[in-house]
Protein backbone atom coordinates (compact mmCIF):
# COMPACT_ATOMS: atom_id res chain seq x y z
CA UNK A 1 0.00 0.00 0.00
CA UNK A 2 1.38 3.18 -0.87
CA UNK A 3 1.77 5.75 1.96
CA UNK A 4 -0.15 8.97 1.24
CA UNK A 5 2.51 12.23 0.12
CA UNK A 6 2.98 14.50 2.20
CA UNK A 7 2.99 18.35 1.10
CA UNK A 8 5.59 20.58 2.15
CA UNK A 9 5.45 24.41 2.99
CA UNK A 10 7.98 26.89 3.75
CA UNK A 11 7.10 29.11 6.42
CA UNK A 12 9.38 32.23 6.94
CA UNK A 13 9.45 33.99 10.29
CA UNK A 14 10.18 37.39 10.53
CA UNK A 15 10.82 40.05 13.26
CA UNK A 16 13.62 42.42 15.09
CA UNK A 17 16.27 40.57 17.15
CA UNK A 18 15.50 39.61 20.48
CA UNK A 19 11.98 38.97 19.87
CA UNK A 20 12.15 35.12 20.34
CA UNK A 21 11.84 33.61 16.82
CA UNK A 22 14.56 31.04 17.28
CA UNK A 23 13.10 29.68 20.56
CA UNK A 24 9.50 30.04 19.40
CA UNK A 25 10.42 27.51 16.76
CA UNK A 26 13.10 25.71 18.41
CA UNK A 27 10.19 25.29 21.32
CA UNK A 28 7.34 24.14 18.41
CA UNK A 29 9.64 21.66 16.91
CA UNK A 30 11.96 20.27 19.56
CA UNK A 31 10.52 21.04 22.53
CA UNK A 32 13.30 22.70 23.95
CA UNK A 33 13.35 26.24 25.87
CA UNK A 34 16.73 28.59 26.67
CA UNK A 35 17.14 31.88 27.88
CA UNK A 36 20.71 31.92 26.34
CA UNK A 37 20.53 34.24 23.42
CA UNK A 38 22.54 33.27 20.09
CA UNK A 39 22.02 35.56 17.31
CA UNK A 40 21.10 33.85 14.07
CA UNK A 41 23.26 34.59 10.79
CA UNK A 42 21.75 34.36 7.98
CA UNK A 43 18.65 31.45 8.29
CA UNK A 44 18.47 28.44 9.51
CA UNK A 45 15.15 26.00 9.36
CA UNK A 46 13.38 22.96 11.32
CA UNK A 47 10.83 20.75 9.79
CA UNK A 48 7.79 19.53 12.13
CA UNK A 49 5.43 17.23 10.12
CA UNK A 50 1.80 18.51 11.36
CA UNK A 51 -2.17 16.83 10.42
CA UNK A 52 -4.50 19.46 8.80
CA UNK A 53 -7.85 17.45 8.11
CA UNK A 54 -6.09 13.93 6.65
CA UNK A 55 -3.91 15.96 4.64
CA UNK A 56 -0.10 15.04 6.16
CA UNK A 57 1.59 18.31 6.00
CA UNK A 58 5.86 19.10 6.62
CA UNK A 59 6.31 22.49 7.88
CA UNK A 60 10.15 23.93 6.81
CA UNK A 61 10.41 27.00 8.93
CA UNK A 62 12.82 29.37 8.51
CA UNK A 63 14.61 31.38 11.35
CA UNK A 64 15.96 34.26 9.69
CA UNK A 65 18.04 36.59 11.19
CA UNK A 66 16.98 40.13 12.67
CA UNK A 67 19.44 42.48 12.90
CA UNK A 68 20.10 44.92 9.79
CA UNK A 69 23.10 44.61 8.78
CA UNK A 70 22.40 40.42 8.02
CA UNK A 71 18.86 41.62 6.27
CA UNK A 72 20.26 41.64 2.71
CA UNK A 73 21.22 38.20 2.78
CA UNK A 74 17.78 37.08 4.23
CA UNK A 75 16.03 38.14 1.08
CA UNK A 76 17.34 35.21 -0.74
CA UNK A 77 15.54 33.19 1.78
CA UNK A 78 12.49 34.92 1.39
CA UNK A 79 11.55 33.28 -2.11
CA UNK A 80 9.62 30.43 -2.33
CA UNK A 81 7.90 30.85 0.84
CA UNK A 82 4.21 29.68 1.59
CA UNK A 83 3.70 31.63 4.16
CA UNK A 84 5.17 34.30 6.74
CA UNK A 85 5.28 35.01 10.36
CA UNK A 86 5.60 37.95 11.69
CA UNK A 87 6.80 38.27 15.19
CA UNK A 88 7.36 41.04 18.23
CA UNK A 89 7.88 41.45 21.56
CA UNK A 90 4.67 42.51 23.77
CA UNK A 91 7.55 43.96 26.22
CA UNK A 92 9.15 46.06 23.82
CA UNK A 93 6.88 48.60 21.68
CA UNK A 94 9.55 49.17 18.90
CA UNK A 95 9.40 45.48 17.95
CA UNK A 96 5.55 45.97 17.09
CA UNK A 97 5.92 49.09 15.21
CA UNK A 98 8.25 46.92 12.95
CA UNK A 99 6.29 45.10 12.06
CA UNK A 100 5.12 47.41 8.70
CA UNK A 101 8.67 47.00 7.48
CA UNK A 102 8.76 43.10 7.85
CA UNK A 103 5.66 43.19 5.94
CA UNK A 104 6.46 45.30 3.17
CA UNK A 105 10.33 44.21 2.84
CA UNK A 106 8.75 40.42 2.70
CA UNK A 107 5.74 40.70 -0.08
CA UNK A 108 9.09 43.25 -1.86
CA UNK A 109 11.78 40.70 -1.88
CA UNK A 110 9.22 37.83 -1.99
CA UNK A 111 7.05 38.54 -4.69
CA UNK A 112 4.02 36.35 -4.19
CA UNK A 113 1.91 35.76 -6.62
CA UNK A 114 -1.17 37.02 -4.76
CA UNK A 115 -0.24 39.71 -2.50
CA UNK A 116 -3.21 40.78 -1.20
CA UNK A 117 -4.32 37.04 0.20
CA UNK A 118 -0.87 35.73 1.14
CA UNK A 119 -0.85 34.16 4.58
CA UNK A 120 0.68 36.27 7.05
CA UNK A 121 0.16 35.28 10.80
CA UNK A 122 1.09 37.84 13.79
CA UNK A 123 2.88 36.53 17.08
CA UNK A 124 2.85 38.54 20.13
CA UNK A 125 5.60 36.94 21.81
CA UNK A 126 6.76 37.16 25.85
CA UNK A 127 3.34 37.28 27.30
CA UNK A 128 5.03 35.40 29.80
CA UNK A 129 6.55 38.42 30.92
CA UNK A 130 4.64 41.51 32.70
CA UNK A 131 6.13 44.47 31.74
CA UNK A 132 4.40 44.82 28.06
CA UNK A 133 3.88 48.37 26.07
CA UNK A 134 1.73 46.26 23.77
CA UNK A 135 -2.11 45.95 23.97
CA UNK A 136 -3.84 42.94 22.99
CA UNK A 137 -6.16 45.78 21.55
CA UNK A 138 -3.54 47.11 19.73
CA UNK A 139 -1.91 44.60 17.58
CA UNK A 140 -4.93 42.85 16.59
CA UNK A 141 -6.39 46.50 15.14
CA UNK A 142 -3.40 46.39 13.44
CA UNK A 143 -4.22 42.81 12.00
CA UNK A 144 -7.65 43.73 11.10
CA UNK A 145 -6.41 46.69 9.11
CA UNK A 146 -4.13 44.07 7.25
CA UNK A 147 -6.72 42.42 6.11
CA UNK A 148 -7.62 40.13 9.25
CA UNK A 149 -4.45 38.22 9.66
CA UNK A 150 -4.61 35.95 12.45
CA UNK A 151 -2.93 37.21 15.46
CA UNK A 152 -1.68 34.84 18.61
CA UNK A 153 -0.07 36.02 22.03
CA UNK A 154 2.79 33.22 22.72
CA UNK A 155 5.56 32.07 24.55
CA UNK A 156 8.49 30.09 24.08
CA UNK A 157 8.98 29.68 27.76
CA UNK A 158 5.56 28.08 28.64
CA UNK A 159 4.39 27.02 25.35
CA UNK A 160 1.08 29.21 25.27
CA UNK A 161 -0.81 29.00 22.37
CA UNK A 162 2.28 27.64 21.17
CA UNK A 163 0.47 24.85 19.13
CA UNK A 164 -2.55 26.69 18.04
CA UNK A 165 -0.78 29.92 16.15
CA UNK A 166 1.22 26.72 14.25
CA UNK A 167 -1.71 24.50 13.74
CA UNK A 168 -3.00 27.77 12.30
CA UNK A 169 -0.22 29.03 10.37
CA UNK A 170 -0.44 25.03 8.56
CA UNK A 171 -3.69 25.44 7.92
CA UNK A 172 -4.04 28.50 6.33
CA UNK A 173 -1.11 28.15 4.51
CA UNK A 174 -2.45 24.35 3.04
CA UNK A 175 -5.17 26.41 1.90
CA UNK A 176 -3.88 29.03 -0.09
CA UNK A 177 -0.74 27.00 -1.48
CA UNK A 178 -3.95 24.08 -2.92
CA UNK A 179 -5.86 27.10 -4.44
CA UNK A 180 -2.47 27.61 -6.72
CA UNK A 181 0.09 25.08 -8.15
CA UNK A 182 2.52 25.62 -5.81
CA UNK A 183 1.55 22.82 -3.03
CA UNK A 184 4.96 20.32 -3.43
CA UNK A 185 4.04 16.46 -2.98
CA UNK A 186 7.02 13.85 -1.51
CA UNK A 187 6.84 10.74 -0.15
CA UNK A 188 10.55 11.14 0.77
CA UNK A 189 12.31 14.26 1.52
CA UNK A 190 15.85 14.79 0.82
CA UNK A 191 18.73 15.71 3.11
CA UNK A 192 18.01 19.41 4.49
CA UNK A 193 21.02 22.37 3.35
CA UNK A 194 20.79 24.50 6.59
CA UNK A 195 22.71 27.19 7.11
CA UNK A 196 23.55 28.44 11.07
CA UNK A 197 25.93 29.94 12.98
CA UNK A 198 27.87 26.61 13.71
CA UNK A 199 28.06 22.54 13.25
CA UNK A 200 25.64 22.24 16.61
CA UNK A 201 22.60 24.54 14.98
CA UNK A 202 23.30 22.26 11.43
CA UNK A 203 23.19 19.04 13.50
CA UNK A 204 20.25 19.77 15.48
CA UNK A 205 17.84 20.76 11.93
CA UNK A 206 19.10 17.50 10.80
CA UNK A 207 17.92 15.59 13.76
CA UNK A 208 14.65 16.77 13.70
CA UNK A 209 12.67 14.08 11.76
CA UNK A 210 9.95 15.28 8.87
Amino acid sequence: MTSKKRALLKVVILGDSFVGKTSLMNQYVNKKFSNQYKTTIGADFLTKEVMVGDQVVVLQIWDTAGQERYQSLNAAFYRGADSCVLVFDLTVQKTFKSLDNWKEEFLFQASPRNPENFPFVVLGNKIDLENREVTTKRAQAWCQSKNNIPYFETSAKDTTNLEQAFQTIASNTLKQASQGTDVELYNDFPEPIVFGENDESKSSAKRCSC
